[in-house]
């Protein structure tokens, strides 16, 4: 699997294997999750990502447990997130759901993922959403201040437009990695509204959330777009989600799709989506199911 340069000190899988629903799973013991962990780096996905919210901020330790004892840390880049404070889990008593981007919650949340996840350090930490009460000197200076630690090797943003990437940019030293942003054949403003070109024009490479719409493309109400996707995916010997995947793939912009399913038969095939290829026109016609209309 094709391995894309994210800085000087981290080289991540083209596909990355997302955890947001770990601990959704009727199965979270180590040995599943483990498992999971195995059969994607069987295929050369060496890349997971995390959040301290996720499973109502229970996913990191779910993963830690997967790794007490065993040498899969080292064979794998763990990305994580922080700044959403919601009303469960350890923010309980929160009185409402928030972002928080002080130097003090940035630290905080550092450390409590490095403990319940069981590691030294974060290869990629991603502020989760843009905040408007954002003091960029300050945050960019926790920034700063956790990869001077050691503690993180590289950070980034994820759901920035170009303009709260800008602001960050100014008051760090270090530079910004990648954004996560969603994008899918159902999400597909990023390629004409400015997201994905800020980042291609300056070589950063995008993490994709949601490349299949959360599920949603398999909806009847998309039964149009699915009905193309199966067609196109018929010719390859794919699945529609398959072709989907190869669909974001497909562009120049270096862009890494985050896959997450807790169904160890469909983490066997995800990188069935790196055989598609899709020439010029093919990919317009899905852009163009997708637009439910041709390009103007």
């Amino acid at each position: 699997m094709e391995r894309i340069k994210i800085s000087s000190t981290l080289t991540m899988s083209q596909l990355v294997y997302g955890m947001w629903r770990l601990g959704d799973d009727e199965d979270t013991s180590p040995d599943h999750v483990r498992n999971k962990i195995e059969s994607c780096l069987d295929q050369g996905i060496t890349s997971f990502d995390q959040a301290d919210i996720y499973g109502g901020y229970e996913a990191e330790e779910i993963l830690g447990n997967a790794l007490k004892g065993s040498s899969l840390r080292q064979k794998m880049e763990i990305v994580t997130k922080c700044d959403i404070v919601a009303p469960v889990g350890r923010y309980k008593n929160a009185r409402v759901k928030y972002y928080d981007t002080s130097r003090d919650h940035i630290l905080n949340s550092v450390e409590q993922s490095l403990k319940l996840m069981g590691i030294d350090y974060i290869d990629l930490l991603l502020l989760h959403r843009p905040d408007p009460l954002m003091d960029h000197f300050e945050t960019g200076a926790a920034l700063d201040e956790i990869i001077a630690s050691g503690k993180v090797r590289n950070v980034g943003v994820s759901n920035f437009k170009p303009w709260d990437w800008n602001l960050l940019q100014t008051g760090m030293k270090n530079k910004l990695v990648t954004n996560q942003i969603e994008l899918s054949v159902l999400a597909h403003d990023g390629f004409t509204n400015g997201d994905v070109a800020f980042h291609q024009s300056k070589n950063t490479p995008i993490m994709a959330w949601s490349p299949l719409g959360g599920g949603d493309i398999f909806l009847k109400s998309n039964e149009k777009i699915l009905n193309h996707l199966d067609s196109i995916g018929k010719t390859f010997g794919f699945e529609p989600g398959t072709v989907a995947v190869a669909w974001l793939l497909a562009h120049p912009a270096n862009i890494l799709p985050v896959l997450g399913t807790n169904s160890l038969a469909r983490i066997e095939t995800i990188s069935k989506a790196l055989e598609v290829k899709l020439d010029r026109q093919t990919w317009f016609e899905i852009y163009t199911a997708a637009l439910g209309r041709e390009v103007a």
